[in-house]
């Protein structure tokens, strides 16, 4: 039996449902932590890319493009699913693409002269893992009742994050060395003989996130209830492609609804390139190797850890706008915390020299990581719920469809910006000042839309 009938009078699921939902951010976790942020991005920039100023322009690249194919073809597959109803054939079918491309990235051994193949696997591990997680958020609403949707969220969320810092610890630990040294973070040589000469601990970030991956994401298939079946495939298109361009249509009149879904758009292409390009900054500016840029990204997986849990907490008593507001507020901050940093400056202000270095900078970006956890933790698991504020019950699995559309239709534009940013001003520190034009323009839309508020029974 996999549900349940609760006092609301609808069937939800049972909590080895529930856990089985909640393993998929577990699942997906890794490729976020090892791949997009502290792992492999900071070791492409610096170990495969001739430079890093360039190596940051072409991931830039790689990863905007990516997100560009997705924005394209969200609307239509999106379409199609809320048609046909299941979700699981869709994530299975992506799931493959994202476990290949993850794979793939273990090639891309420095001086290979494979940037263009490595780009390839980046997109296509890009395509698969961001859209089985599309399908997987649209069977969030059927899972609990809308009072417990915050904690669901927010404790999802949290458990994602443990797995990121889990896995960042095996790698860090037990597979990447040191060239100098020939050790890992532990003081040991590499598991399997992997080779610290040419970095084979850093690119077995890939298998190893499409290993975990194929591993975790079982009790998902397994236990999660899925949507029945609507109607026919062979009628889904059309049927599909019609309610989306009925709904497109009304869409504008609605200002709450309209005004979240730029917002959200933003904010979360902000966010996302924040992710993206932290290790990769850290690395060219202040000259971090993966070690300690991967002892950074377990701090902020440890403060989002906590962010996500307590800040589905704070949405299920004050509502998710309370929550997203303070978010960006703060992520905005710790961008211009960042910026303001370099080897030899604080705040734009001097703090020592190459010749005598200071160790604020370091310190001060390791406090601006542990934020940008908590609260980028909270501000996305309270997206989702403040999503399902805007749309009647019966409408909610269409609008996790748009709300995946709006948000891959924009998100190639942080790191296209950061890209052209980069390029214009040659300078890592300044290619990331687009983040912060992002955040603000998100939080300017928040005041026009609503927030209901549950309290938790």
């Amino acid at each position: 039996m996999t549900d349940q009938a609760l006092a609301d009078g609808k069937t939800h699921a049972d909590r080895k449902g529930i856990f089985g939902w909640m393993m998929f951010d577990w699942a997906t976790q890794p490729f976020h932590t090892l791949i997009i942020t502290f792992v492999f991005a900071p070791y492409f920039v610096s170990h495969v890319a001739e430079n890093a100023v360039r190596g940051q322009e072409i991931w830039a690249y790689a990863t905007g493009f990516g997100g560009l194919a997705i924005a394209v073809m969200a609307p239509i597959l999106g379409a199609i699913a809320d048609s046909t109803g299941p979700r699981k054939p869709w994530i299975l079918f992506f799931s493959v693409l994202g476990v290949l491309g993850s794979w793939m990235l273990w090639y891309a051994a420095p001086g290979s002269g494979s940037i263009g193949l490595v780009m390839l696997a980046l997109i296509i591990a890009l395509f698969g893992m961001e859209f089985a997680a599309v399908f997987n958020n649209a069977m969030m609403p059927s899972l609990v009742p809308r009072n417990r949707l915050g904690r669901l969220s927010g404790s999802a969320w949290a458990l994602g994050y443990i797995g990121g810092i889990v896995s960042l610890i095996i790698v860090l630990g037990l597979l990447s060395a040191q060239p100098s040294t020939g050790k890992t973070m532990l003081g040991i040589s590499p598991l399997f003989g992997l080779d610290a000469a040419t970095y084979e601990g850093d690119r077995a970030s890939g298998p190893l996130t499409a290993l975990w991956y194929m591993v975790f994401v079982l009790p998902m298939f397994l236990f999660t209830p899925d949507a029945p079946r609507r109607v026919a495939a062979k009628g889904a298109v059309a049927q599909g492609l019609k309610r989306l361009w009925q709904t497109l249509r009304e869409l504008p009149g609605q200002k709450s609804y309209f005004s979240y879904l730029i917002s959200s758009m933003l904010y979360r292409d902000a966010l996302n390139a924040l992710y993206a390009f932290g290790g990769i900054y850290a690395a060219g500016v202040l000259g971090w190797p993966i070690i300690k840029i991967g002892i950074f990204g377990i701090l902020a997986a440890l403060t989002g850890v906590f962010g996500a849990w307590i800040g589905g907490q704070v949405d299920d008593r004050f509502g998710p706008k309370t929550v997203v507001t303070a978010g960006i507020l703060l992520l905005t901050l710790c961008c211009i915390l960042v910026v303001s940093t370099s080897p030899t400056e604080v705040l734009f202000m001097s703090v020592g020299s190459a010749s005598d270095p200071s160790g604020l900078p370091d310190i001060v970006f390791y406090i601006a990581g542990c934020i940008i956890g908590a609260a980028g933790g909270a501000l996305q698991a309270a997206s989702r719920t403040l999503l399902v504020d805007q749309v009647p019950a019966d409408k909610v699995t269409e609008a996790f469809g748009l709300y995946a559309l709006s948000g891959k239709a924009t998100t190639f534009i942080g790191p296209l910006l950061i890209a052209q940013a980069t390029g214009w001003f040659d300078s890592q520190r300044l290619g990331v000042t687009p983040v912060i034009v992002l955040f603000a323009i998100g939080i300017v839309l928040l005041p026009m839309v609503r927030s209901q508020h549950h309290s938790p029974s």
